[in-house]
């Protein structure tokens, strides 16, 4: 596919890792880009994510790879410990691009969000604490107004925001958000010397888990996790969630006390899994990208979801005149990587979060087998269901960046002046 001269302009709401990885293959084919984003500034919030496969090779080809393995974590791995802290099972980390528990590529959310802002603001117009308005959609074009009160003319409108996006709301009624009554409060807490570069995970009964994972930055990323009948809860305060945080995690045991500790002080980012799906990904100069159109829910595909859609969507666009024939082939690419992503059934998200002692100690007994058995089907299966699908998508070919497309955006940025680098 050759590359068509352009200077067409993009914009994207949404400025978590979809909206700057699409921000960043577009800006470097030519495209004027428009970054929306609700927060006022880049959100530090969340998780450890794994790059491997399909979505590591889109790092190598969007030449950040190197900068993803230098600010990853350094886990070492996948340990399951009882509420003594005594290990159950250890799974090391993989050494290549698609092995282990944990991948080779480990980076926190927000590190990638950052390296990916950083690599395009001199390019890019980020405007942050704004949000769409109202859409015109024409033959010709897309008029986006804004909360603020500007008007962006564009060729395509790109949603990348969350899975219950407010946006898409206002374009699209084919969707099903599906809630999986998965809750998880993500947030940092002081390091202390017994801590080393292991993912350690306890599982008490209740379907609750504690987690807690190395970082780069001098802390320690814990995770709380429960399954609940009840929803909404992502919507409550801070206060309230922090309420039902410590009645559910009151007596399991381990760091749990430690974490809950931290409540009061940390920044935590408390959400409700999801998984969304949507007819059709496009609407006329309107398209879905990231969770907002496909969230596959609590198995870790959200970023190499992100990451491998905004290279494919940045691609078609760049390599068409015709939008819709874009789209109609970015859906054509991403829909089985998606597909087999959400393919990951409730029974298996209920048999990693055992409600029961019973199916707590089978759980016990399969993971010390897996651990002991290196190399085994046993082993792939209990590694396979501990991370994403990552190979599931043949990468087309396209074009290079020009590095002469790279020009620098007067007033980018905007909105986050004083924010480090």
């Amino acid at each position: 596919m050759s590359e068509r001269p352009t200077s067409r302009h993009a914009v994207v709401s949404g400025a978590s890792i979809a909206g700057p990885a699409l921000a960043h293959e577009l800006s470097a084919r030519g495209w004027r880009v428009t970054v929306l984003e609700r927060a006022p500034q880049l959100r530090d919030e969340g998780q450890n994510v794994d790059i491997r496969g399909a979505a590591r090779e889109v790092c190598r080809r969007m030449g950040i790879e190197e900068a993803v393995l230098a600010g990853g974590t350094g886990e070492a791995g996948l340990r399951y410990v009882d509420a003594r802290g005594a290990t159950i099972a250890e799974l090391p980390a993989g050494d290549n691009d698609t092995d282990g528990a944990t991948a080779e590529a480990e980076i926190l959310r927000g590190e990638l969000g950052r390296l990916l802002h950083d690599r395009t603001r001199d390019r890019v117009d980020y405007r942050f604490d704004e949000q769409i308005a109202g859409i015109d959609d024409r033959s010709d074009g897309i008029s986006v107004r804004l909360a603020g009160g500007d008007t962006l003319e564009a060729d395509v409108l790109v949603i990348a925001e969350g899975a219950r996006s407010r946006t898409r709301a206002t374009v699209f009624d084919d969707v099903t958000v599906e809630e999986l009554g998965l809750h998880v409060a993500y947030l940092p807490v002081p390091r202390i010397p017994t801590d080393d570069r292991w993912w350690a995970v306890h599982q008490a009964t209740g379907s609750r888990a504690v987690g807690l994972r190395p970082d780069n930055v001098g802390s320690t990323r814990a995770a709380l996790t429960f399954i609940s009948a009840v929803r909404g809860l992502e919507t409550l305060d801070r206060d309230a969630q922090i309420e039902v945080l410590r009645r559910t995690f009151a007596d399991v045991g381990w760091q749990a006390d430690r974490v809950l500790a931290a409540l009061d002080e940390a920044p935590f980012y408390f959400d409700a899994t999801a998984r969304v799906k949507v007819g059709r990904w496009s609407r006329g100069r309107t398209v879905l990208l990231g969770d907002a159109a496909w969230s596959a829910g609590p198995f870790g595909t959200g970023t190499s979801l992100a990451l491998v859609g905004a290279h494919v969507l940045a691609g078609e666009l760049a390599g068409r005149d015709d939008h819709v024939a874009a789209f109609d082939r970015f859906e054509q690419v991403m829909r089985p990587f998606v597909d087999r992503a959400q393919s990951v059934g409730m029974g298996t998200m209920k048999a990693m979060n055992p409600s029961g002692s019973a199916g707590l100690a089978v759980q016990r007994v399969v993971l010390r087998a897996a651990a002991r058995l290196a190399a085994t089907p046993l082993r792939g299966l209990v590694e396979a269901i501990s991370r994403p699908p990552s190979d599931a998508v043949d990468l087309p070919d396209y074009p290079p960046a020009r590095p002469a497309a790279l020009a620098a955006v007067p007033g980018g940025d905007r909105g986050v002046e004083g924010m480090s680098a």
